[in-house]
């Protein structure tokens, strides 16, 4: 996976941005999304980011397309949260497991230690051990589990929350 190079992401990966993600909203539950997004609900997501800032994404380009990506958004609305971000991580089906995930959170971090950021927080619908082992790899600890918080597939899923110092 050396031919990997984790990059900022741009307008040219939204189209695949948006397939990986669909992925997971119609074949896992580990996005709450039901229905697949459309390119123009992605293209709004996607306007959130910046090259610097609190809410950035990177992607993993292998051969000049995405198989991965990484991002940083608003944790909450309210102002006193202005020093929180959200993180998600997303490999394209048949990457995970291959450090890929690091790669992106490592340099996700690394552009917002410059940033007036104080913690990140993400969720992960359980069971994950990929997930939960990523996140705790990457400096995140455990703050409590929402019991059966999301009802997909017909199923209720509990969702851990992770917390990291920046």
């Amino acid at each position: 996976m050396s031919d990997i190079i984790i990059r900022r992401a741009a307008q040219r990966d939204l189209s695949t941005l948006l397939d990986i993600y669909n992925y997971y909203v119609l074949n896992t539950p580990i996005s709450f999304d039901i229905e697949p997004h459309t390119l123009a609900q992605r293209q709004e997501w996607f306007d959130h980011f910046a090259p610097a800032g609190r809410h950035q994404c990177f992607v993993a380009d292998l051969g000049g397309k995405a198989i991965g990506y990484v991002c940083s958004a608003k944790f909450k609305e309210k102002a006193a949260y202005a020093t929180s971000v959200t993180t998600s991580v997303y490999c394209a089906a048949g990457y995970a497991g291959r450090g890929i995930g690091r790669r992106l959170y490592a340099t996700l971090f690394e552009a917002l230690a410059r940033e007036d950021i104080h913690r990140a927080y993400a969720g992960i619908t359980l069971p994950n051990e990929a997930s939960v082992g990523l996140h705790k790899a990457m400096g995140f600890r455990h703050i409590g589990t929402q019991q059966e918080v999301g009802r997909k597939f017909d199923k209720y899923w509990h969702v851990a929350q992770y917390e990291r110092e920046m």
